[in-house]
């Protein structure tokens, strides 16, 4: 075969999997389900809002304010023990927050399920960063901070001023949490 040949054959090959990435990308954004109405009365923070004063009860059933990690940056992982992505990426969390240590930026868990699924779940798969605890509702924590879609898991990063700076859908890589998280 010839040069020319093979440049040809090599162009065709590298169209066909560029058109597939693009492909498997757009599937990924259309296939995310539609935004859910949310109810009378409910704001939703979007980026530049201050978080919600939203109190939430810790694995023992204390409610905490998350005005209580003011002053360093808040990355909010919401998650439950039935999704498996959020399972996948609790690894990735932990070693994040323990590289982060007391000065950087504090990693929260927002479990959006039963008490007692939690403590299950987290006596086999245990993490170093504080969970707090919420049900899954048209009007939950979740909703209020901007998952108007209802897709576990999301992500949120609130500013040492408690503004709210950053919202996701979905399951980081290393790389891209290590980067939106400190950017």
């Amino acid at each position: 075969m010839s040069a020319s040949s093979w440049r040809g054959h090599l162009a065709i090959v590298a169209v066909a999997v560029l058109a597939g990435a693009a492909g498997l990308w757009a599937g990924r954004w259309w296939s995310l389900p539609a935004e859910q109405p949310v109810p009378a009365g409910v704001t939703v923070a979007k980026v530049g809002d201050l978080r919600p004063d939203l109190h939430l009860p810790d694995l023992d059933g204390m409610p905490q304010p998350l005005s209580r990690w003011d002053g360093r940056p808040l990355l909010i992982n919401f998650w439950a023990s039935w999704c498996g992505p959020c399972i996948e990426e609790m690894p990735l969390l932990d070693a994040f927050a323990a590289e982060q240590g007391d000065n950087g930026v504090q990693v929260l868990g927002i479990a959006l399920d039963s008490a007692e699924a939690v403590h299950a779940f987290l006596e086999q798969v245990p993490v170093r960063y504080p969970i707090l605890l919420d049900s899954p509702a048209a009007d939950d924590s979740s909703v209020r901070l901007g998952n108007t879609r209802g897709v576990l898991p999301y992500s949120v990063l609130i500013a040492a001023d408690g503004r709210v700076r950053k919202q996701k859908l979905g399951v980081f890589s290393a790389a891209e949490l290590r980067r939106w998280a400190t950017e």
